[in-house]
């Protein structure tokens, strides 16, 4: 059993694919029911963000499970499933734990860096355990990889600016609303969407220096809530519901939208009623995947949308390699924290080899010593016992180098394949558990995971199947 990692991200797929494929938090169990009840997984969990869908999932074969995943993932997009495939980033055993770490340090995301994503990746596992889908193998990974992205944000200054997508987006509507950069001293905002995206956007407006604030949701309860806690951190702020959007944008400077619905939130007739006989601009930040803002807002006179694409485009042009020290930093320590983790895995596989072989050892000597006593019943107790410890001396010595050394080999690339000749040679059956396993290989492309699909009986790299593609981004 290894764990296989099959997603996209706004790096290997348009938004108009990863709005297809975005599961919203309502779907989120359902999808992981249909998954494990696939005949190749054996445990799964959901990360859906901003611009990152992606299935962690325990499997018994690296293309039976691609095929399994594949196609629920197909099913809930509605897309054929070739076009889906050729977006797809796969990562298999060793390589599927090294970009966990990597996506939970901030890697991956689009703000390199940010660290949000610490905060998704544990309420998607709470989401999986409370559904029922995470055994031994993902709760360990999980919880690991979380320790590694507190220990990179903590030690590399990967995210000393703050940063997330939240803020860049932001930062572009104070340029645009010519304002200092990133300030908004004054400005008053409209938030559509009480969740944990809304909160986050509300606080970046306070630090901007935003002076009003109106929440604006489906649930009055929390929008409420989100305009209490506004208030009491010293922005004024009102509640209401989505119809209210006219009203609220036509005393606006800016509408940030980040619901995680379904479908299109903010209309383009809603925006126009708001804005109509108004001269000074208004900025829509459209943080949601789907999109939550009808992409004809962008034609109205005078309003300026920052998408998701656009936030993109500016942050590969402004700074491509990302702060280089403290990436490069990131990156190495997630590679010690990646081999390390393997490595007790593959030392934590050989035990029940290892058990096995003492176990094998000890009834040879058993059924020995029975031999003996039924050929020389007439030995005292006294010499029974000495021969008794002598032989089990010898047996414990002779076993002591080879089961220690075989701990060691383990914890290496291939060290499977030492267990695998102990296994062999004295006939063990140890009864091994699942585990991770394997090396940290290269990724696969989208044709390579298509080919995968469309031959599943071909086997390619280490434990019989391909080792991953792609590289990701996050809300």
């Amino acid at each position: 059993m290894s764990v296989l990692v099959v997603g996209l991200s706004h790096r290997s797929a348009p938004v108009d694919v990863l709005e297809k494929v975005a599961v919203s938090a309502d779907d989120v169990p359902k999808l992981l029911d249909e998954m494990v009840r696939c005949p190749h997984v054996s445990e799964v969990t959901l990360l859906s963000t901003c611009n990152r869908v992606e299935v962690y999932a325990v499997v018994d074969a690296f293309h039976g499970g691609l095929a399994d995943v594949s196609e629920v993932l197909g099913r809930h997009s509605g897309l054929p499933l070739q076009d889906l495939t050729e977006h797809f980033f796969v990562h298999y055993a060793g390589s599927a734990v090294q970009h966990l770490f990597s996506v939970a340090a901030g890697l991956d995301s689009m703000v390199v860096g940010e660290s949000q994503i610490l905060g998704q990746l544990r309420q998607a596992y709470a989401t999986a355990d409370e559904a029922g889908t995470v055994g031994r193998v993902l709760h360990e990974l999980a919880q690991q990889a979380l320790r590694v992205g507190k220990r990179v944000h903590a030690s590399t200054g990967i995210d000393a600016a703050g940063a997330s997508v939240v803020s860049e987006a932001l930062r572009d509507a104070s340029t645009v609303l010519g304002y200092a950069d990133g300030e908004l001293t004054g400005a008053r905002a409209v938030i559509v969407g009480a969740g944990a995206m809304g909160a986050l956007a509300a606080a970046h407006l306070r630090r901007a220096g935003a002076t009003g604030i109106t929440v604006l949701n489906r649930s009055a309860e929390r929008a409420e809530r989100l305009a209490q806690k506004s208030a009491e951190q010293g922005v004024p702020a009102r509640a209401g519901l989505l119809d209210e959007l006219p009203a609220a944008v036509a005393d606006a400077d800016l509408l940030v939208a980040c619901t995680g619905a379904i479908g299109t939130v903010v209309e383009r007739a809603a925006v126009e009623a708001g804005t109509a006989g108004r001269t000074r601009p208004l900025v829509v930040c459209d943080l949601g995947l789907p999109r939550d803002v009808d992409p004809a807002v962008a034609e109205i006179e005078g309003v300026t949308v920052v998408d998701l694409i656009a936030l993109q485009r500016r942050l590969v042009r402004d700074d491509p390699g990302g702060a280089a020290d403290a990436v490069a930093a990131a990156r190495d320590l997630v590679a010690e924290e990646a081999q390390n983790y393997l490595a007790a895995q593959r030392s934590a596989e050989v035990t029940p080899t290892v058990t096995a072989l003492r176990r094998r050892a000890s009834e040879v000597v058993d059924a020995e010593l029975l031999r003996l006593s039924s050929r020389l019943p007439e030995l005292s107790d006294d010499v029974r016992d000495e021969f008794t410890r002598t032989v089990r001396r010898v047996v414990d010595k002779l076993l002591h180098t080879p089961t220690v050394q075989v701990k060691k080999l383990a914890e290496g690339p291939d060290g499977d394949s030492y267990a695998a000749a102990l296994r062999t040679l004295f006939e063990l059956d140890p009864q091994k558990p699942a585990a991770v396993a394997g090396t940290v290989d290269q990724p696969l492309s989208g044709h390579d995971v298509a080919a995968a699909l469309e031959a599943p009986l071909r086997r390619v790299g280490p434990e019989g199947a391909d080792a991953g593609l792609g590289t990701e981004g996050d809300r």
